[in-house]
């Protein structure tokens, strides 16, 4: 840790002192309000969470039974769009990073990148029913709601990659070079590794939103009440996101259904997290390689 130089005027040690606590009790507040979301959820959905609210069917317009449907539903969403988005995403990075040639086509690129990322979920949610439900035919069903929810991630995945490689010094890039390596080897072998870690942030951000996105699926795949699980990805589905909204908002019994609500919330949250987990998992362990090597 970097220690403040005792030669410094007082007055700028001071406000220094000043600057470091006001930061950290702007961080410890948004942190406590963060848990105490999470205490307000988890203390009304806890209660409600058995084997049996996970592996049965809705029952009784979604007042009775499990939330298996939605959780399998949202699984196949979450994969399928990361399964699509991330390697489209970094790809289209190494391309604007390392291939594109500084110019006003680059910073279009940027910067239709940039304003893509800022769109409202549910602009995109219309644009997938208008293009993957209509125009190509696959109709309301996983496949369209995926690849409406991959475009939503896009633009963070290519930022996070073109950001992580921007990162990279140099002198590896020169080093390569040197040594008679293409470009492609340099940029597969030399430079992607050492990126990796970092590009892997972009995939997690790109899950945690993705996951509890509603508008998107809206109109693309999400079932009002299907209580049986999808077979295909070209079949209809009912997602949690979407779930949850329905039975808070529209039900067919608010008052009765809302412990699921908050037992849905709590799934949601905890599949979001094991999922974080696991790729931070694999940001770690890409960490160790890279320092290994």
């Amino acid at each position: 840790m970097l220690q403040f130089p005792l030669q410094v005027d007082r007055s700028k040690r001071i406000q220094q002192s000043i600057a470091f606590w006001v930061a950290r009790g702007i961080a410890m507040i948004i942190i406590g309000i963060l848990f105490l979301i999470l205490f307000f959820i988890f203390k009304r959905g806890i209660g409600v969470l058995s084997w049996e609210f996970l592996t049965e069917m809705p029952l009784d317009g979604m007042t009775k039974g499990g939330i298996l449907p939605a959780i399998i539903g949202t699984l196949y969403l979450v994969l399928l769009s990361m399964l699509i988005a991330f390697p489209v995403g970094v790809l289209s990075g190494i391309y604007v990073n390392e291939y594109a040639k500084d110019g006003s086509l680059k910073r279009f690129v940027k910067v239709m990148t940039n304003n893509l990322a800022g769109i409202p979920s549910i602009v995109f949610g219309l644009f997938g029913m208008a293009l993957f439900v209509n125009q190509l035919g696959f109709g309301a069903s996983i496949l369209a709601g995926s690849l409406t929810l991959a475009l939503l991630a896009l633009p963070l995945i290519i930022r996070t990659t073109e950001e992580s490689l921007k990162s990279v010094d140099d002198t590896f890039r020169h080093a390569s070079y040197a040594l008679g390596a293409s470009k492609l080897y340099t940029i597969r072998k030399v430079v992607l590794p050492i990126a990796f870690p970092n590009i892997i942030t972009g995939l997690i951000l790109s899950i945690g939103r993705v996951s509890g996105e509603t508008a998107p699926i809206l109109f693309t795949v999400a079932a009002y009440f299907l209580p049986k699980l999808p077979q295909s990805i070209m079949d209809q589905a009912m997602a949690l996101p979407y779930h949850l909204y329905v039975i808070s908002t529209s039900g067919t019994d608010i008052q009765s259904s809302r412990p699921i609500a908050y037992g849905t919330a709590v799934i949601l949250i905890l599949i979001v997290l094991i999922v974080n987990l696991i790729a931070n998992y694999l940001r770690n362990y890409f960490s160790k390689k890279v320092k290994m090597k």
